[in-house]
């Protein structure tokens, strides 16, 4: 029997419409005449797919009681006994109630296959196994219906169901999606738009990658070969010299003449691991690379042309990218790579960039790697080892002159591993001399009768010399490869610990002394200021100034003693002229001195970003005073005037004698005067405050606090019917000043009530984890202040949080602009943030994110959250509701 055909319809998320064009399908094919029935399908209280499934022959499912509930499953008996052409079975990757026959709904669908039945299903990308963790730290929901990716790419076809972010937010707001009391929770949660975008990313990804696959299948099943330019992909091939970054960049421009093209390094490593590379210059193409979106690869291969094509073939790449040097004549025609290459390239297009004759591993002397102690070592035994192995030989008048050259030989080789060429080749000439005058006739002289002996003792001399070359080479490599590890992992280290720590210099010297294995380091420094004249001389022309260097000052030390200046260390890295790296306990070799130098770069860069972001937050400080002092001046000037005229016009009517007013006017001009009262003691309160936070004098008490305290005091003066307050019942405490967390509330509700006078003002609470609620990578906790009145342009939502802004620049409102600039300056002393986003549908969403508490959790006070009008619908939700709505989002 023949295995039916599987499709899966792929969503990025819950609600894009999945089981909306699931049904479409079903009904296309019923039209066709195909025999279709729905074996298993939600609709999910939506009306649209609801009204779908009219029109299809359903299969009845089957009732599971599980732990005093009643549970609706797929009945796979009555769906193989109906035998259907086609099934509609929803929710790929749903887990079937304990007692059914499988555990998953993908096993179930799988007998229907065996069966020979066609089967339509859907799934979403966060329920593929292999991105469960990305999906989970993109939305702080742990998804706890998985299914294997391997069964989804068993499927026959797999069709992407994908709308924008955007959209699918406005179907939420527009109530397609959830109930109406859902939507504001949803929106503020896994709906978000940067939660949406990734996810949508992460399904285009996936797919284009099954695709991707789907191709290299059919290549490899028809014995294609060939490069099939489908998308284009550029292969750099790198060496290790400097020129890879010419190359790199000329791929990168290749590639912006086309979207979507990929860009792939290759550097092809011999397998003798023998290759004259500059890791630094291979670490800094491998950054390049992938700045500009490309990966980078390598493999071992014995022919780097072979290689090259061959890596090129498997990943179906368009063009190859190399470099060819500006020899000429005989050094051209060796360098062959780039010419086989082109040669067996085939369809792929090879450019072949020039460039100037460089060196990858570099240039100079060759270093020298052997002590001078082994050195010496190695020319005693030069002259002791041959002559106490002949010595030996003559014991044994037997032997032949073959082995004794054998055994001359592994002595040279010993000196060799020891003391270097020098010594070896010695040892070599020393043998053959020896084995000369014991060991041919005439015995006891350097004279040679037989002319095979003398061509014995020269090859046994050029065999001494170049195994004694060979092994020095190889001791030299290894010694090399030994130094240069130690120095990667040493500048890896000092890489690390610059990116994890702050701009202080003290762990810097940490690692300085434990790498070197000195008793100290320390950073001099000093300022070179002409010295003042002389405390009760007179300053003239004619008077000598003292324009000496000043003297070194001890930034920064680590361990002891201490050198007194760099005139007393025992090493000195002079960074410029006027600061120092001193290493006090020991003389570091030349080797040692070039390591170091890497220290001091890394102390100049940590100087500079200090003194930029020292430079820069009092460049900030100075101009935000200029600007906050010119507006206070505006405001004070014409602001204030508005309520002190109001103030002092209902004064002056009430002290008149001549006039009386009657008891209705007297009280109206009561009103008046405490009307503008109160609205100058916010003004002023809101310039004091703004002054504070500008002047850096703002100090939070920080405690533990829960929102459900805070907000009874925050929502004062606000109309009971106008806020619905949504807060889970597990969120725990924050970090924050009680009186500035209540003003920050406070500031933004009465702004969201006189800008969205018709609309009703929700407050919901998120609590953070490892998706977007995080400060700084750490969990924090959100309050979410919505409403839906006119809302402002999301080009406009950082510029509103600036002093002295009011909605369109309208003059005529109440209020001097200074309410969302005090919050969001309370909310930053706090530790905390405060952003603003659109509302799907109209409106503004106002962000407050607080770090959670880092304290003992304090019990909220039962009074104080009494205190709630119960108008204001202030509930906290089950924990075990919120739990299956948090972990459960489906289509």
């Amino acid at each position: 029997m023949a295995r039916g055909y599987l499709r899966i319809f792929l969503g990025a998320a819950p609600g894009v419409g999945k089981t909306f064009d699931l049904l479409e399908e079903a009904h296309r094919l019923v039209s066709l005449g195909e025999d279709v029935v729905v074996g298993f399908a939600m609709h999910h209280g939506r009306p649209d797919t609801a009204a779908l499934l009219t029109g299809l022959e359903p299969v009845s499912s089957k009732t599971i009681h599980y732990r005093g509930s009643d549970f609706e499953e797929m009945d796979i008996d009555a769906v193989l006994e109906r035998r259907p052409a086609t099934a509609v079975i929803d929710e790929y990757a749903h887990s079937n109630i304990p007692g059914s026959r499988n555990a998953k709904r993908w096993q179930d669908i799988e007998e229907l296959l065996a069966a020979g039945i066609n089967v339509l299903s859907t799934v979403n990308i966060q329920h593929l196994a292999s991105l469960g963790d990305v999906v989970s730290a993109i939305t702080d929901v742990r998804q706890a219906e998985t299914v294997p990716d391997e069964v989804v790419r068993r499927a026959d076809q797999i069709e992407l169901v994908d709308i924008t972010p955007e959209l699918l937010r406005q179907r939420l707001g527009a109530g397609k999606i959830y109930a109406p009391e859902k939507v504001d929770a949803a929106l503020a949660n896994y709906f978000r738009l940067g939660n949406l975008t990734a996810l949508r990313e992460l399904a285009l990804l996936w797919l284009a990658d099954r695709v991707d696959e789907g191709l290299a299948r059919y290549r490899a099943a028809q014995g294609i070969s060939a490069s099939w330019p489908a998308r284009e992909r550029v292969v750099v091939g790198l060496t290790g010299g400097p020129e890879g970054e010419l190359l790199i960049r000329r791929a990168a421009r290749i590639l912006t003449r086309v979207s979507g093209g990929d860009l792939l390094a290759l550097h092809v490593r011999p397998s003798d691991g023998v290759m004259e590379e500059s890791p630094a210059a291979l670490e800094a193409q491998k950054r390049l690379i992938t700045d500009l979106g490309g990966s980078y690869h390598v493999v071992a291969g014995e022919e780097p042309a072979v290689s090259l094509l061959e890596f090129a073939r498997d990943v179906n790449a368009t063009q190859i990218v190399i470099g060819v040097s500006r020899r000429r004549g005989l050094g051209r025609l060796i360098a062959g790579v780039g010419s086989k290459v082109v040669r067996d390239s085939g369809d792929i297009d090879v450019h072949m960039v020039s460039h100037s004759v460089t060196t990858p591993g570099g240039s100079g002397p060759r270093p020298r790697n052997l002590s001078r102690r082994r050195i010496i070592i190695g020319l005693l035994l030069a002259i002791l080892l041959p002559a106490l192995t002949q010595l030996v030989l003559n014991l044994q008048p037997g032997l032949s002159l073959t082995t004794g050259a054998l055994i001359q030989l592994a002595g040279a080789v010993t000196v060799a591993l020891i003391g270097g060429l020098r010594p070896a080749v010695l040892a070599a000439l020393w043998s053959s001399l020896l084995l000369n005058y014991f060991m041919t006739d005439p015995k006891g002289t350097l004279t040679i009768n037989d002319p095979q002996t003398i061509v014995a003792l020269v090859v046994f001399t050029a065999v001494s010399a170049v195994v004694a070359v060979i092994v020095d080479a190889s001791a030299r490599r290894a010694q090399e490869a030994a130094r240069a590890r130690a120095e990667a992992t040493t500048l890896s280290e000092l890489t690390r610990m610059a990116m994890a720590t702050d701009d202080s210099l003290q762990p810097l010297l940490e690692q300085a002394r434990e790498v070197f294995q000195v008793q100290s380091a320390a950073l001099f420094t000093r300022t070179n200021e002409v010295d003042p004249p002389p405390v009760g001389s007179t300053a003239n022309r004619n008077h000598p100034r003292n324009t000496s260097p000043a003297p070194w000052r001890l930034a920064a030390a680590s361990g002891g003693p201490v050198p007194a200046s760099p005139n007393n260390g025992q090493t000195v890295e002079e960074i410029d002229p006027d600061t120092a790296l001193v290493l006090g306990g020991r003389t570091l070799s030349a080797g040692e001195r070039r390591l170091l130098a890497a220290f001091g770069a890394q102390v100049t860069a940590m100087r500079a970003r200090q003194q930029l972001v020292a430079s820069n937050r009092d460049n900030l400080r100075l101009a935000e005073g200029n600007k906050m002092r010119t507006s206070i001046l505006r405001a004070v000037s014409h602001d204030l005037r508005t309520p002190l005229a109001g103030i002092k016009l209902g004064v002056s009517s009430l002290r008149q004698h001549n006039v009386r007013f009657s008891p209705d006017e007297q009280e109206e001009l009561l009103a008046t005067i405490g009307n503008y009262s109160d609205r100058l003691d916010l003004l002023v309160g809101n310039l004091l405050d703004m002054s504070r936070i500008t002047s850096d004098s703002v100090t939070p008490l920080l405690q533990p606090l829960h929102w459900p305290d805070i907000l009874p005091a925050s929502l004062q003066g606000i109309p009971p019917d106008r806020v619905r307050i949504d807060l889970p019942a597990n969120m725990p405490p924050v970090d924050a000043d009680p009186g500035m967390l209540e003003r920050v509330i406070a500031n933004i509700t009465e702004n969201a009530v006189k800008y969205a006078p018709e609309s009703d003002i929700a407050i919901v609470g998120v609590v953070g984890g490892e998706g977007e609620a995080t400060i700084h990578g750490q969990p924090a906790s959100e309050l979410r202040i919505i409403d839906h009145g006119q809302g402002v342009d999301s080009e406009k939502t950082l510029a509103m949080f600036n002093p002295f802004q009011r909605l369109n620049d309208n003059p005529s409102a109440t209020g001097i602009g200074l309410g969302l600039a005090v919050a969001k300056g309370f909310t930053e002393a706090m530790g905390g943030t405060l952003t603003a986003e659109q509302t799907p549908g109209g409106g503004l969403t106002m962000i407050i994110r607080m770090p959670l508490s880092t304290g003992t959790e304090q019990p909220p006070f039962p009074s104080t959250a009494a205190a709630v009008p119960q108008s204001m619908l202030l509930r906290r939700l089950p924990s075990e509701g919120l739990s299956a709505q948090r972990e459960e989002p489906r289509a």
